[in-house]
């Protein structure tokens, strides 16, 4: 598995969570719909996927070669009429199950 850290950009909690990924399946989807069912975030709400410091992740070659525990940051589309200002609040009422992270034995 691929561990990696992510986040959402501009939160008032700028901690990363730690998300796995297949070897086998990395693809941008993938990545995307991971990243977004462990940080409870609609996959729609997504502008942009960054390789911290400053780098846009775009296509599967893209995901293929990141490395364990690289930092990514999810940019949120911005809407005038209500920003995405309670992320925070939001984040920890969506329940998110990874059972292959629920498998791993230490």
């Amino acid at each position: 598995e691929l561990v990696l850290k992510v986040r959402v950009q501009n939160l008032r909690d700028n901690d990363f969570i730690e998300i796995e990924l297949d070897r086998q399946e990395l693809t941008y989807q993938d990545l995307l719909r991971v990243s977004c069912c462990e940080l409870g975030i609609n996959p729609a709400q997504v502008e942009k996927i960054r390789k911290l410091p400053n780098t846009l992740l775009r296509k599967d070659k893209d995901v293929a070669r990141l490395q364990d525990f690289q930092e990514l940051e999810l940019v949120l589309i911005r809407n005038d009429s209500s920003p995405f200002r309670n992320a925070a609040a939001m984040l920890m009422e969506w329940p998110c199950y990874n059972s292959r992270a629920s498998k791993l034995t230490y």
